[in-house]
């Protein structure tokens, strides 16, 4: 089979901007999916396939607890495979389409793991995290890598909350020891809504969320007795973004150049822009996934 881009409609783009997300039901295929599942049990016991850490590494065998939600930031760097598809051109021509860009770079990427037991992650703003970057502007691809099911603490969306103000808070992401969302019902009566919509993706594995970065968003515990919810979520910014002088903090700041606001493509690099430019490095370093693919033209539908 031949691959071909996924074309969106102007209905899918309308739905986006209404709701502030899109759910396809499948972006890759089931081999894809065994590929990444395959990788993370080695990422997490440290296993670096580039030699490089990722940006973030949360979970240690041994170290943490069996049932903590795991999570590592920026896995590109460290491996191939998980490169293949977070530096993906059709997820950044996707991501691009729907955010209004003129061409899209990776911000980062995070590898979630969510086993059995492990607890919710609060509901919050992508973009409440990304003051330092001109413009704030984040677009986020989750993709499962299992069928996601609400037992199974799927991802959740608040319709529509794109639109409410930005919420200076950061809440605390991971096992919060208030009501995960409660952050966001006081953003909800604080823009005049009193009982906010909320939307449990349920979707194959393969299929995916395009979301946006000031909608709400999280997930709730694993109450499965024995389901595991993997997921690779990939945050895309415009190809134009700049750092604000100041302000990056000790991960991201690491990269910022002395007195300049520029984003070096070795570390954000850009992934497809309108003119065909992407940053010249990648052709050497990974193969792209999705152009490599298989899988036919898929239309989407929200959740």
């Amino acid at each position: 089979m031949v691959y071909e881009p996924i074309q969106l409609t102007q209905e899918q783009i309308h739905r986006f901007e209404e709701d502030g997300f899109l759910v396809l039901e499948k972006l890759i295929d089931a081999d894809q999916v065994t590929q990444l599942v395959d990788r993370l049990d080695p990422l997490f016991s440290g296993q670096f396939e580039t030699g490089i850490y990722p940006d973030e590494w949360h979970w240690r065998p041994g170290l943490s607890l069996p049932n903590a939600t795991r999570q590592i930031c920026n896995a590109w760097k460290s491996d191939l495979t998980i490169a293949s598809v977070a530096l993906s051109a059709e997820i950044a021509r996707l991501s691009a389409t729907l955010a209004g860009w003129r061409g899209a770079r990776i911000g980062q990427d995070s590898l979630w793991v969510k086993p059995s037991g492990a607890k919710e992650v609060s509901l919050h703003q992508d973009a409440t995290y990304i003051g330092y970057l001109n413009p704030p502007e984040m677009l986020t691809c989750w993709i499962a890598l299992d069928n996601t099911s609400a037992e199974a603490g799927t991802i959740e969306y608040v319709p529509g909350s794109h639109r409410w103000p930005l919420s200076q808070q950061m809440v605390e992401f991971h096992a919060p020891n208030q009501d995960y969302r409660a952050s966001m019902r006081v953003a909800a009566t604080e823009f005049g809504i009193s009982t906010p919509d909320i939307i449990l993706v349920e979707i194959p594995a393969g299929g995916c969320v395009f979301h946006h970065g000031r909608v709400w968003h999280g997930s709730g515990k694993n109450t499965s007795p024995d389901r595991v919810r993997r997921s690779l979520s990939v945050h895309l910014l415009s190809a134009e973004t700049q750092f604000q002088p100041t302000g990056a903090g000790y991960i991201y700041g690491r990269y910022q150049r002395s007195g300049s606001t520029h984003m070096d493509e070795d570390f954000f690099p850009i992934l497809w822009t309108q003119d065909g430019h992407r940053t010249p490095f990648l052709a050497n370093y990974c193969k792209d996934a999705l152009a490599a693919s298989p899988l036919l033209n898929v239309s989407g539908a929200t959740a």
